[in-house]
């Protein structure tokens, strides 16, 4: 039975406020052990808090972005509204992750301009381990199997 949640201007249909539960099971998985099996409620559960969790965050950066008067929300707010709702373990790690990406893309971006053809980045399959590395999907990838770890520990950590 499908559900729909009444918003400001609107109605929205669960399907839409909800990330995909294949994806969702997909990154329960790749934590747990290759023989483990995920019940459809355990998903259901996860489901329900991931998207819960994105829509609180994207709230608050949101509201920010409002209140400066501005249309679009970037990582940089983001980061932010992570660190102002009490995230602050998460939000440095997640702020790294944000200027290595910026970093990967401005060096594609670089690449493609010049037309070359050595703009391929070297990516190999990692799996994320708790409290030790984050985990960069490569611009352009699947996220899931081309990733680029780093470690999280940096002796310049200022967050």
């Amino acid at each position: 039975m499908e559900e729909n949640f009444e918003e400001a201007g609107g109605i929205i249909k669960e399907q839409d406020r909800l990330l995909p539960i294949a994806n969702v099971g997909r990154i329960m998985k790749q934590i747990l052990p290759a023989n483990a099996k995920i019940s459809k409620e355990a998903k259901e559960t996860m489901q329900e808090c991931v998207s819960e969790f994105i829509s609180f965050v994207t709230g608050e950066a949101s509201e920010k972005c409002r209140k400066e008067r501005r249309k679009t929300v970037n990582g940089d707010d983001v980061c932010w509204a992570m660190a102002t709702l009490g995230f602050d373990d998460h939000s440095g790690p997640l702020r790294r992750y944000l200027e290595k990406y910026r970093e990967i893309e401005g060096d594609r971006s670089a690449n493609q301009e010049k037309g070359s053809s050595s703009g391929v980045l070297e990516v190999s399959p990692t799996r994320y381990r708790r409290n030790q590395d984050v985990v960069v999907p490569a611009p352009g990838s699947s996220g899931i199997f081309n990733q680029i770890s780093f470690n999280q520990n940096h002796d310049d950590d200022d967050d």
